[in-house]
């Protein structure tokens, strides 16, 4: 009984994920309304469970509600000759929310530092084939982006292009951590206009997939 009465559970989660993982597009013009109560709380918990490597967990994010806080972020991150020129400056800018995505390169040395990692070698920067900190801050990131289209909630990720020296001073961000990006969230405006790159064809399948061998 109890296997028949988890299997509906299982499934709707499985079509719900797909549905998610089709739907999630990045919204760049926002309403001027805050998001729902609990919304974002709820948000953070779910990116919380993204994987890392050796459960490390080197990330962090300031997080940023309401006009004051991340007019901050805006006055860090943008010119007044950008803003000036922008199709996207008026929609961005009435984002609920922002949140500053961080990446901890020395959390991941002392994990593999730890008995159980040390025999990896790993405890050194320079042995990482791959820099798993940013590896996986971005499924941090993609898992608050598809979070976000599961509770209808418009939301981008907008690189790091100018600003991080300033911005990471204004939030008081310790050193030694880097800006790996910022997510912003909101209610999409129906006006929202498709980039240039949303007009490229998604890549199927037998674009990318290699079995056995290239």
């Amino acid at each position: 009984m109890g296997r028949r009465c988890g299997l509906p559970a299982v499934a709707s989660l499985v079509v719900d994920l797909d549905q998610a993982i089709r739907r999630r597009h990045m919204v760049r013009t926002f309403a001027d309304r805050p998001l729902p109560a609990g919304a974002l709380d709820r948000l953070l918990d779910l990116t919380c469970r993204a994987p890392s490597a050796g459960n490390a967990g080197g990330w962090a994010v300031v997080v940023m509600e309401g006009p004051e806080d991340t007019a901050v972020f805006w006055d860090m991150t943008t010119t007044e000759d950008w803003r000036s020129r922008s199709r996207r400056w008026g929609g961005l800018r009435s984002a609920a929310a922002v949140v500053v995505f961080l990446s901890d390169r020395d959390a991941y040395l002392r994990r593999y530092a730890a008995t159980d990692k040390a025999s990896s070698g790993l405890d050194d920067a320079e042995r990482w084939p791959i820099p798993y900190w940013f590896v996986d801050v971005g499924m941090a990131i993609m898992t608050m982006l598809l979070a976000a289209t599961g509770e209808a909630i418009g939301a981008a990720f907008l690189g790091n292009f100018r600003g991080e020296a300033q911005l990471l001073r204004a939030l008081r961000v310790p050193g030694g951590l880097r800006y790996a990006g910022a997510v912003v969230l909101g209610w999409p405006e129906e006006s929202d206009p498709p980039s240039t790159s949303a007009r490229l064809a998604h890549r199927q399948p037998d674009d990318v997939v290699h079995r056995g061998r290239w």
